[in-house]
């Protein structure tokens, strides 16, 4: 049996759901799917699949096996791209993840740029909020805001934010600018809530550890995009809090000014990553070249 092989009709089934569109995918009919399933379960010696009228489940053995056959295929595909010489010119498909605002306003020039050099590339970009898995969703390179706990990733910095509070000038004119965090509470408050932020706000000062300390506060206007947030704190609504990046062109243009800046917070990292292994294809290295050739000029 070739195993490499049926992984790959596993992994199909596993994704589609069912035998006949995974046939479908994968051009094969619907009894060479299942002959292929039967014969993957038979020599691994228990169920992966749990087959019912409407949709096919995982077993529990079944879910930890569709991971394991996602990263050793990955890593069939970059050994042969290495052999093929994918080294020497990016080919192929490229995915690339982001923050949404992020990749909207860094990430995006940077793909635009890559593709004009690499005409042989093709990219998608998933710019989401939320931290994404690499492996598990089939990511090539991914930007990560903050710290990185995940050790199966290689990461090169390319600069870093810190969280800001902002306020309008005509808002900070009208109602006064606080001078400390727990005057906030007489004010108007704006919340994002993108990427699950808490709507805790953590402060530092020289009078407290290291670590800060949070104040929990209810805000007049929660929205889960940073955009409608600092559209509404430049608008004079409100005081937010953001990372710096996100305010930075209303900051430019005078509609934000930052205060309670010497309770800021340590710099937050920006890496570009992606997962590890002896074998990098062209496409990856390049973009992340080009990456840091890039942003590396922009002060964040």
């Amino acid at each position: 049996m070739d195993v490499l092989h049926a992984m790959t009709v596993f992994v199909a089934v596993a994704e589609e759901e069912g035998f006949a569109s995974a046939g479908r995918k994968l051009n094969m009919s619907p009894p060479a799917v299942t002959r292929s399933i039967a014969a993957l379960e038979k020599y691994l010696g228990t169920p992966l699949l749990i087959r019912t009228t409407r949709r096919v489940r995982l077993t529990a053995t079944g879910q930890q096996y569709l991971h394991d056959a996602k990263r050793i295929l990955a890593d069939v595909k970059l050994s042969q791209e290495s052999a093929a010489g994918a080294h020497g010119r990016p080919t192929g498909h490229l995915s690339v993840t982001a923050p949404a605002m992020f990749g909207r306003l860094y990430i995006t020039p940077v793909i635009t740029e890559f593709l004009e050099r690499n005409p042989d590339v093709s990219v998608t970009s998933v710019l989401v909020d939320r931290v994404t898995n690499l492996i598990d969703e089939g990511i090539d390179v991914g930007i990560r805001i903050g710290e990185l706990p995940d050790s199966s990733l290689r990461s090169i910095r390319l600069g870093s934010v810190r969280i800001k509070t902002y306020a309008s000038p005509s808002y900070l004119a009208q109602f006064g600018t606080p001078q400390t965090p727990e005057e906030l509470v007489n004010h108007r408050l704006i919340a994002s809530t993108a990427g699950s932020r808490s709507p805790t706000w953590k402060f530092y000062g020289d009078d407290n550890n290291e670590k800060g300390f949070s104040l929990k506060l209810s805000p007049s206007y929660s929205s889960n995009t940073n955009d409608s947030v600092i559209a509404a704190t430049a608008q004079g609504f409100g005081i937010t809090r953001v990372l710096s990046y996100q305010a930075a062109a209303e900051v430019e243009a005078g509609k934000l000014v930052a205060i309670l800046e010497e309770f800021d917070g340590p710099p937050m990292p920006i890496s570009v990553v992606h997962p590890q292994g002896r074998n990098v294809p062209a496409k990856v290295r390049v973009f992340m070249d080009l990456a840091i050739e890039l942003l590396g000029k922009q002060l964040f």
